[in-house]
């Protein structure tokens, strides 16, 4: 066995500058990925034919394929029919509701990204709390953690594909769409007893900021505490503030105050227009905080409108919660720079972010994952932002432009394509590209859609990551290291090595994230096999299982961000329940994984 030589030594210091950047944010993933394919190339590490031939292998391609079917069977009305149909089943018991929640978020991320498989389901959940006594903390870390278990059983996942690829790039036999299922369908039924008989006893009993029952408007502004913080303003005659339009009249740079209404002559302008002049006379509701000396030298007094009832929605005004989804644009961005009201035609009231509601200058706060932003505008303008991917509107009002004639449709041809897949007729990558591609040519989404479905930012994450597992198989990393774990763990047999891969996928997830760490330890895992006589796919199998386990903290996997919000978690919500969570499954591995690869 060959020891340490320059070209590992070069790939190993590539991995571990990139490890770092990923763990600090310094660069955004997507470009550490491209960063990290520049260096393979220019170092000759990898050569021309393969620096980017990531964006050509099949692993890409399903991966694309998977976001235009997700987007086929989202648009189709298909997957809103059975998330509904479940918790109807259900009804407003939380001992049955958790198991249902549980294996309808598995199920739908058999053949969906885990991120779509739950915001699909989130709406119509938060849905249920507000209608009963139910909180949304003891149902939305379920369904997260419903998702990443559903991808353990399926080939559809994208660290599962990538392992895949690595096996591929082998010249080794590959998995086909349901070798996991005979490990993955215990993993998901032992993480739904757990949630059942001990994590539903750890999750917080608490609704954000003491949600109310039916979340109607007025009830949503007192759960961010406007009612509170609202101040009703009077313009004075003579005030700096009249005869000048709100925007002219800059109060948020001025006063650090958001305008929320105008009362003028027992009228209540709700939201007013951003060239509304301001009149003497006028009473301002205004969210923010301000100084008695500032507002006084704006010729503005604080005062109680008799004509304003405490809402700030109407028939033709909404009120509405939204959350930024995981990969959304918004991500550190301003509202100002994002140009929020202007794009919309919508007012964020309040930010609500690791227990507490922010009301003061929202402009110049920088959006972060998990946070939920309370929103008011027309009706007509709420419509429009329901289809726009950087936000997640948490109602169970119709989706727009869902074709509910389609479903039928869309379910058959995703069947078909499984069914093709798993059969050994078409491979993967062909029978979900031809599935993408008939739900385009069947009307179910456009090609523009289909377009837009494309999680860009993965893709090119996946496929500039590609480079570093070639890089590491052709520059004798990969089988240095697996030597160097077959030498402490091989003598204890395969399946103690099986299970160290496991948790070192594990851990490692949970700072560099699902893709780096397939990327990482696929190759590791197949030449630690190959040393030992092992089968490959076995131990490649501990490794996919592995980049799914991202139980322990919340940034470990964007679908558990996405519930923070709405759910009221924090970091240590997640540790208390996920660590069980973490024990169990990694002793269902131990059971099922040798018994189903015959370790």
């Amino acid at each position: 066995m060959q020891g340490m030589t320059p070209q590992i030594i070069i790939v190993l210091g590539i991995m571990l500058i990139a490890s770092v950047m990923l763990v600090t944010e310094l660069v955004r993933s997507d470009v550490v990925a491209l960063l990290t394919l520049s260096a393979l190339g220019l170092s000759g590490l990898v050569g021309p034919q393969d620096v980017f031939a990531g964006f050509s292998r099949p692993a890409v391609i399903t991966i694309m394929s998977v976001f235009i079917i997700t987007a086929g069977l989202e648009r189709s009305g298909a997957t809103r029919f059975i998330g509904h149909r479940l918790l109807n089943l259900a009804g407003p018991h939380e001992g049955r509701l958790i198991p249902l929640i549980m294996l309808a978020g598995a199920a739908l991320s058999l053949v969906m990204n885990n991120i779509a498989a739950g915001a699909v389901l989130l709406p119509a959940i938060v849905g249920v709390t507000r209608q009963t006594e139910l909180k949304p903390s003891k149902l939305l870390m379920p369904l997260a953690f419903a998702t990443m278990l559903g991808g353990m059983a399926t080939l559809l996942t994208t660290s599962n594909i990538l392992v895949n690829n690595a096996l591929r790039e082998a010249g080794l036999q590959t998995f086909s769409v349901f070798d996991f299922f005979p490990v993955g369908l215990p993993l998901v039924l032992a993480g739904t007893l757990y949630m059942l008989l001990v994590g539903s006893k750890l999750l917080p009993d608490h609704a954000p900021a003491g949600a109310p029952r039916v979340a109607t408007a007025r009830e949503l502004s007192e759960l961010y505490g406007l009612q509170q913080a609202i101040s009703q303003l009077y313009v004075c005659g003579g005030s700096v503030m009249a005869g000048q339009t709100i925007s002219a009249a800059s109060w948020s740079e001025k006063l650090g105050l958001s305008i929320f209404g105008v009362s003028r002559g027992g009228k209540i302008l709700l939201p007013p227009e951003k060239n509304l002049v301001i009149l003497e006379g006028d009473i301002v509701l205004a969210g923010g905080e301000a100084s008695s000396s500032a507002l006084e030298a704006c010729g503005l007094i604080r005062t109680v409108d008799p004509a304003w009832k405490g809402d700030l929605a109407s028939d033709e005004v909404g009120l509405i919660e939204l959350i930024l989804s995981p990969r959304s644009d918004f991500i550190n961005q301003t509202l100002k720079q994002i140009n929020f009201r202007d794009k919309y035609g919508l007012s964020v009231l309040s930010i609500w972010r690791k227990g507490a509601a922010l009301r003061a200058a929202l402009g110049d706060v920088a959006l972060q994952w998990g946070d939920a932003l309370l929103a008011q505008g027309p009706r007509d303008k709420i419509k429009i932002l329901r289809a726009d991917p950087n936000v997640l509107v948490l109602d169970e009002d119709d989706a727009p432009d869902v074709q509910p004639r389609k479903a039928p449709l869309a379910v058959a041809i995703v069947l078909l394509a499984l069914a093709l897949a798993t059969a050994n007729i078409f491979p993967v990558a062909e029978a979900a590209f031809a599935a993408a591609l008939a739900l385009v040519l069947t009307g179910c989404l456009t090609m523009d859609d289909a377009y837009r479905a494309i999680e860009w930012r993965a893709i090119f994450l996946i496929a500039g990551f590609i480079p570093l597992g070639i890089a590491l198989e052709h520059s004798g990393a990969a089988a240095l290291i697996g030597h160097t774990l077959v030498g402490t763990l091989g003598q204890l047999g395969p399946v103690v090595m099986a299970g160290g891969l496991f948790l070192a996928t594990t851990l490692v997830l949970q700072v560099v994230g699902n893709v780096g760490s397939a990327v990482i330890f696929a190759p590791i895992a197949i030449n630690a096999a190959q040393q030992m006589g092992a089968d490959p796919r076995a131990f490649a199998m501990a490794v996919a299982l592995g980049t799914s386990m991202a139980f322990l903290i919340p940034t470990a996997h964007p679908v558990n961000v996405m519930m923070m919000g709405p759910g009221g978690y924090t970091v240590k919500d997640f540790v208390r329940v996920g660590w069980g969570m973490t024990v169990v499954l990694f002793i269902v591995v131990m059971i099922a994984l040798p018994i189903v690869w015959h370790l």
